[in-house]
């Protein structure tokens, strides 16, 4: 069996981050264009981000805020209260944010600025990201990036402007150091820290060693030291078990404060070892390479586990972080303890610091919204738990502790004189978000935390100085020893951009007073919502539920995500799902269709057509030589025909301002009336002669260009004045006879096309003034908003152009759009000649179809260039500035006037080739052809759809939309890469956007189902890999359950309750003895019916409060209540938790959903619940579940049942198998049972019924933690295929003729491959190929990660997998890869029990769709010649694995 291993789904969620000054941007402020007036945008800093293998990197910039409207602003002034506090700041019980990030909207202040992410670059790394920071080299300098990967390895990084990406400067390994080399190895997780001052680096490596990276300040071409390895043994011997450590700032020498423990502890031992934790400064003189201890602290709590040093603004010092406690450490090595709960006294004798309070344990929880049993609303002591919280400083007192469950609490450090602590405050708790994996501080007033199980908001911090009401101050307590002061009643959630005021203020200062009464001030700490980078969380369980999108069902990948009450549900398409609102058969439109929109309304008949100021074109190519209709939308919101043209149509598009049409026909250009009557026709004639008919055009206003067949040119302009449009002179351009394939027209309202000398970099003058643009026209002059025009035309050659309109001045040339190169940079040539070619040029593989620049985003409109050639390769490159001094170092030019711009591919898409051989001649194709085989056509478009609601949407769409026989939607959002989504229908002939029916998100398509006026369904966010949208639940799921027959899902909530022992009396054991110590937790499920139709929950049912659900299955059980004798039940298998002195039980569930008498209560019908028809208790776990042959599977201990349901009451054994240790998956085929070990890895055994018996065929003897056990087919051959708790995939196979099996003893092992995380949940899907005469059926794994990520593993044929394996191997030696990392030894499977390992029989689909369609065609053609194979080949045999399901 051969496989490819693909990523559809990248890891979710942010793991590391740093940020850092990376790209040339945070060094000088960029001018952005708004509506009214320039200003000046600023990048704050770089945000680079992982998780798992996936690297990002963004800017953090500082933009002008919108102007808010008329309306929007005379609502805020209505709704500003009355006795606000000073500086219009927000007053007691305003809970609501300004969505723009700053303020309040009770203030009718408009933010100045507001704080967003900008998307730059995203990575597929070939490791596991451990560990990030940045290196700084001086102000001057850009900062470096340095990254740490699985297997001890560190890479510096930094950012270049010639590939407008990152770069690596070096790669340092670890791998083969004697610490590595050792068994627990694999299971080490390695620290990753850099000195404050960037004078060296330190990795963490197993058995309490240090690989050490200096580098060097000064500007050398090198800038690192060779690195060392230092054994911390060899500087004590009681150094071991390292829990963290950090660099120390502010010091001669790099000084390492570590946190360890040399006597290990737990909580069952702390009569015997009680504050086990050490504290050690050690310096490091790296010249002289001596380590002196500097000092040393002794019996700290033994559950701390992270370490924090504070910078000498902050008062120098160290925070260190334990289970139940904070214990700073100061200057002088004094250590005290700040508690969170009551449990903190009791497990450490660490003394509570005298100058430490904490408001954390006695305040009320109303504001707080309630996550479960931990928070309780009312006047209830809080009990704050420290497990996986972060910390961070956001000014020089203030620090926020984040809690696991996202809650944040301040952490306030009073100074009386100098950088000495005299007053430490745990305050209460002021915001809620995601459980953090990171906090980052970025500049002065923001802080983003990175989260892994949900959504990384970014929020400002602003400290502002309010009044204090003498009376409010008492009645709240604040007296003269008090500094933080919290309004209980204000909350902050920042779940989905919702975010609520919150207070923490310094103590309060006498400012004066005011007839005789004192004023007192103080500075309160404002939290505002900026942005957020996506993210879903862990994947637990999936399944494929039916969903109907209009009138058809479609299928869709149902996950379940998050933790807690970040949980719920996300659901994927493998195509962007749209809504058929309507048919427009009348329209027709089968060769184009086009919405033109106009200033007025059309006149039909001699009446405005119900207000619309729009009309739609549409052509057919029969009957021949075509028609063409100009239509309109009569009162009744029917579409009417206004004119015909027996012609086929080219293009259309609006003109002179809005006010005529401009019509392309295939031999003439017509200019039409609002109403479609004609106002002016144009013959393309060359004198008396017939010129070749028109292929192509683009239309601008005030500029229209043809290209006809003979691939000659055609530039026309209007003049408005006169409403006529006239044959523009291009004898600029050079030989009138010159030959271009494709050109489009581009309107820049960015400002980063601007004309420059080529020589010295300084602007020109144009037409006899300075320009930054090209274009001086009246349209110009009327609209400021319109931008400069620019003509892109691209030649035969291969060489495309940038003319500057419209003088028709080239500032833009290169020779290697075709080839596809990663940069596509000006070469400062003049214009090439392209003359006929006698005989003619025959049409050539390469060739460009089509060209076309437009904005791709939201309300940032970036410049992209995208490149459809004729051999199916779809290419996409962003437009990146080239700052005016790069110039002047650029080569010898032979042109005077230049763009400072160049092009960078961001992505590359294969659509598959439809020519016959490739050197096919470009002809007109015939009335047959022309319907069979629809154009691919790029269309660029904005559109804001609607929300779900009805109600119109806020944000604006630009976007492209490819046509043809591939139909596919081309995206792209401010935190996302771009997007390549395929359409909902199997083809599109013609495709406009049409808001003429009132909806601003219409578009009108031609598929084939004729023509249609459709809209994207709401709620769907287009910025995943796939489209997906999130259905918040409040809690997380563990387990996913379909019903056919019902279209319902069975879900398992996950819940998190209070543990109790009790006694023989049912009595409990140990209560807790004051409110401060609280009881432990434990995981409980329940059972829920859920209806995909509005996501209510139908019914459910509890488990008991110790009972969680292992396994959740749909089963087909023999029943006598139909008439086939079987029925799907839900089948569930418990485990009851009773302590650690009782042994575990579980119990097996079978349900039914059934029909009842609907509810007439509102809201929803109750038609479906929940019937328990059996409950079988077992002395152990039950496991994992399966049906088979209408029997249950079930695993109670280690051993497997065979159960029948007996007159649907009860459960009766007929058969079963004592297997492994602990049962993880069974899965069933036919009569073949397959059961994965935790232990004893897979074993595959038949079920015989006559008599009952259960038979093991093969077993595997490696001792292997099997997760997931599936069979895969294809090719015709049948395989095993199993996922371990690390993410391996190995694939077994059943061989009795091969020796080694023993007779068929034994599974082989052919396959190992590193998947990077666990897959708790597989998926078997049927795999549609296009042959039909298939032998045996062919199917496809999908795999969902603990990271978020969905993967699939899709069978591939022996002659291409052998051609798709030649070509991994030439990627893997033959190109530079990010971090210099190997891809296959991230792919490669540790394995002690063999001499080499088993890589042959897995294909890493990441390295080989990722790599080689990026690489540029002249470099696949010669990797795929050195294999023995060509790159269409190829190309093919990817476009046939490639695909979700």
């Amino acid at each position: 069996m051969r496989a490819l291993r693909q990523e559809i789904i990248s890891p979710s969620g942010v793991e590391y981050a740093t940020r850092l000054n990376l790209t040339p941007s945070t060094r000088h402020p960029q001018s952005v264009s708004s509506s009214s007036t320039s200003k000046e945008s600023r990048v704050i800093s770089n945000l680079v981000v992982a998780r798992s293998n996936v690297l990002r990197i963004y800017e953090v910039r500082e933009e002008p805020a919108p102007l808010p409207s008329y309306e929007e602003a005379a609502q805020r002034m209505q709704a500003r209260p009355m006795g606000s506090h000073k500086d219009t700041e927000a007053v007691e019980g305003e809970v609501q944010m300004d969505g723009e990030g700053e303020g309040f909207s009770s203030a009718n202040i408009v933010a100045p600025t507001v704080t967003r992410f900008r998307f730059l670059r995203e990575h597929h790394v070939h490791g596991i990201v451990t560990g990030m920071d940045r290196i700084s080299f001086g102000e001057t300098e850009l900062d470096k990036l340095l990254i740490s990967f699985k297997d001890a390895k560190i890479a510096l990084m930094e950012w270049s402007e010639a590939t407008h990406d990152i770069s690596t400067i070096s790669i340092h390994t670890y791998e083969r150091s004697p610490q590595m080399l050792s068994p627990d190895a694999p299971r080490h997780t390695t620290l990753l820290r850099v000195d404050p001052a960037s004078r060296c680096a330190a990795l963490l490596l197993p058995h309490d060693a240090l690989a050490i990276l200096p580098f060097n300040q000064s500007q050398d071409l090198i800038p690192y030291s060779p690195s060392f390895v230092l054994d911390l043994h060899d500087i004590s011997h009681e150094i071991r078990n390292i829990i963290d450590f950090v660099f120390l700032p502010g010091l001669i020498h790099p000084t390492l404060a570590i946190l360890f423990q040399t006597q290990q502890t737990w909580t069952g031992r702390l009569k015997e070892y009680k504050d086990t934790t050490r504290l050690w400064r050690i310096s490091m003189d790296l010249s002289s390479q001596t380590y002196p201890i500097v000092s040393r602290i002794e019996n700290l709590p033994y559950d701390a586990f992270s370490l924090l040093s504070i910078s000498p603004s902050s008062g120098d010092g160290l925070l260190i972080l334990a289970s139940n406690s904070i214990v700073f450490v100061d200057q002088q090595s004094h250590a005290a303890l700040i508690p969170a709960n009551g449990w903190a006294t009791r497990v450490t004798e660490l003394p509570v610091a005298s100058f430490a309070t904490s408001n954390v344990l006695t305040i009320p929880q109303a504001g707080l919204d309630a996550g479960g049993d931990a928070l309780m609303n009312g006047e209830i002591p809080h009990v704050l738990e420290l497990e996986g919280s972060k910390v961070e400083f956001v000014d020089d007192n203030t620090a926020f502790v984040v809690t696991s469950e996202g809650v944040i609490y301040p952490l306030e450090f009073q100074k009386d004189g100098g950088r000495v602590a005299s007053k430490v405050v745990f305050g209460a708790p002021i915001a809620r978000t995601a459980a953090p994996s990171v906090l980052v501080r970025i500049g002065e007033n923001h802080l983003f935390l990175g989260s892994t199980t949900g959504p990384s908001p970014l929020i400002k911090i602003v400290k502002v100085e309010e009044e204090v009401v003498p009376e409010v101050s008492k009645a709240n307590g604040l007296e003269n020893g008090d500094n933080v002061v919290v309004e209980k009643e204000a909350a902050m959630d920042l779940d989905d951009g919702e975010m609520h005021p919150s207070t923490v203020a310094d103590k309060p200062q006498l400012n004066g007073t005011t007839n005789g009464v004192h004023i007192e001030t103080r500075w309160t700490i404002r939290l505002a919502y900026c942005d957020t980078l996506p993210g879903h969380g862990p994947i637990t369980d999936m399944t494929f539920i039916l969903n109907q999108y209009g009138d058809r069902n479609v299928a869709e990948l149902m996950t379940s995500t998050g933790v807690g009450r970040t949980g719920g549900f996300t659901l994927y398409q493998n195509f962007l799902p749209t809504r058929v609102k309507r048919k427009m058969h009348a329209i027709g439109g089968s060769k184009g269709i086009w919405h033109i929109p106009l200033r007025q309304a059309p006149k039909f008949n001699g009446v405005a057509t119900n207000g619309n100021h729009g009309v739609i074109i549409s052509t057919d190519a029969t009957p021949t030589p075509g028609l063409s209709r100009v239509a309109s939308r009569s009162a009744r919101n029917d579409p009417i025909i206004m004119n015909r043209t027996t012609k086929a149509t080219v293009g259309a598009a609006s003109f002179f301002q809005g006010t005529a049409i401009v019509q392309v026909l295939i031999d003439s250009i017509r200019v039409l009336s609002p109403d479609g009557s004609e106002r002016q026709n144009i013959k393309d004639m060359d004198g008396n002669n017939v010129r070749p008919k028109i292929r192509a055009c683009h239309i601008s206003d005030p500029f229209i260009l043809i290209i006809r067949e003979d691939d000659t040119l055609g530039l026309f302009i209007g003049e408005a004045e006169r409403g006529k449009i006239r044959r523009k002179d291009m004898s600029t351009m050079g030989d009138k006879s010159s030959r271009y394939i494709a050109g489009s027209f581009f309107t820049d309202k960015t400002g980063m096309f601007s004309v420059l000398s080529a020589q010295s970099g300084e602007p020109v003058q144009l037409n006899g003034k300075e320009k930054t643009a090209g274009t001086s026209s009246i349209e110009a002059a009327t609209d400021t908003d319109r931008g400069t025009q620019w003509l892109l035309l691209c030649r035969p050659q291969g060489v495309m152009e940038i003319w500057a309109l419209p003088k028709l001045t080239l500032v833009f040339s290169t020779p290697i759009i075709s080839t596809l190169q990663s940069i596509l940079a000006d070469s400062f040539d003049i214009a090439a000649p392209s003359p006929p070619q006698d005989p003619p040029r025959q049409a050539q593989e390469i060739d460009i179809e089509q060209v076309v620049l437009t904005s791709l985003g939201e309300s940032d409109q970036r410049p992209h260039l995208c490149i459809l050639l004729r051999n199916g390769y779809l290419a996409i490159y962003e437009v990146v500035p080239i700052p005016a001094s790069a110039l002047r170092d650029m080569p010898s030019r032979h042109r005077d006037t230049c763009v400072p711009i160049q092009f960078s591919k961001m992505r590359t898409y294969a659509l598959g080739s439809r020519t016959l051989n490739g050197t096919e001649k470009r002809a007109a194709p015939s009335v047959v052809e022309a319907i069979r085989k629809p154009s691919r056509i790029l269309h660029p478009f904005k559109t804001t759809p609607r929300l779900s609601n009805g109600e119109p949407g806020s944000v604006t769409y630009h976007g492209v939309f490819l046509t043809g026989d591939i139909p596919l939607w081309i995206l792209a959002t401010e935190t996302t890469a771009i997007r390549i989504h395929p359409c909902g229908n199997n083809v599109v002939h013609a495709f406009s956007t049409c808001p003429l029916w009132g909806s601003q998100g219409d578009f009108l398509l031609y598929t084939d189902e004729g023509p249609v006026l459709l809209e994207w369904m709401p709620e769907f966010d287009i910025g995943t890999e796939l489209p997906s949208r999130f259905v918040p639940q409040g809690k997380a799921y563990s387990h996913l359950s379909y019903d056919v027959q019902s279209s319902l899902v069975v879900a398992v909530a996950s819940l998190k309750t209070r543990f109790q022992m009790f006694d023989e009396e049912a009595k409990a054991i140990w209560e807790p003895e004051e409110p401060t110590v609280s009881d432990p937790t434990q995981e409980c499920s329940a059972l829920e019916l859920i209806s995909p139709d509005g996501w209510y929950t139908l019914d459910g049912y509890e488990f008991a409060w110790n009972e969680f659900v292992n396994a959740l299955e749909t089963v087909t059980l023999e029943t006598l209540s139909t008439e086939a004798g079987e029925k799907e039940f839900i089948a569930v298998g418990t485990t009851l938790y009773r302590g650690e002195d009782l042994a575990v039980k579980g119990a097996t569930y079978i349900f039914e959903i059934v029909q009842v008498v609907g509810d007439t209560e509102p809201p929803h019908d109750r038609r479906f619940k929940l019937k328990l028809l059996c409950r079988d208790e077992a002395k152990g776990p039950v496991t994992a579940l399966c049906g088979i042959n209408g029997y249950l599977v079930s695993s109670m201990g280690q051993k497997i049942f065979v159960r029948a349901f007996e007159l649907d009451e009860r459960l009766v054994g007929v058969a079963f198998l004592d297997v492994g240790v602990y049962v993880t998956s069974l899965r069933s085929l036919k009569n073949l049972l397959l059961i994965g070990d935790a232990v004893r890895s897979v074993w595959l055994v038949a079920f015989q019924e006559d008599p009952f018996k259960l038979a093991v065929l093969a077993k595997d003897l490696g001792a292997v933690c099997t997760m997931t056990a599936d069979f895969i087919f294809g090719d015709e051959e049948m395989g095993i295929v199993t996922s371990d708790e690390e993410g391996v995939l190995r694939i077994y196979a059943y061989d009795p003729s091969d020796l080694e099996s023993r007779s068929g003893m034994y599974l082989m092992c052919r396959s190992e491959f590193h998947g990077q995380s666990e897959t708790p949940r597989c998926i078997t899907v049927a795999r549609r190929t296009k042959e039909l005469d298939m032998i045996t059926p062919q199917s496809r794994l999908i795999y969902c990660g603990t990271d978020g990520s969905i993967s699939s593993l899709t069978p591939v044929e022996a002659e291409g997998f052998q051609r798709l394996q030649l070509l991994q191997g030439q990627l893997t030696r033959n190109v530079q890869h990010v971090a210099g990392l190997n891809p296959k030894a991230l792919r490669t499977v540790r394995n002690e029990g063999r001499s080499k390992p088993l890589t042959r029989g897995i294909v890493d689909g990441g390295l080989v769709m990722g790599s080689f369609w990026e690489l540029p065609l002249a470099r696949q053609a010669e990797m795929t010649r050195q294999i023995g194979t060509d790159a269409r080949t190829i190309v093919e045999d990817l476009c046939g694995l490639e695909g979700s399901w």
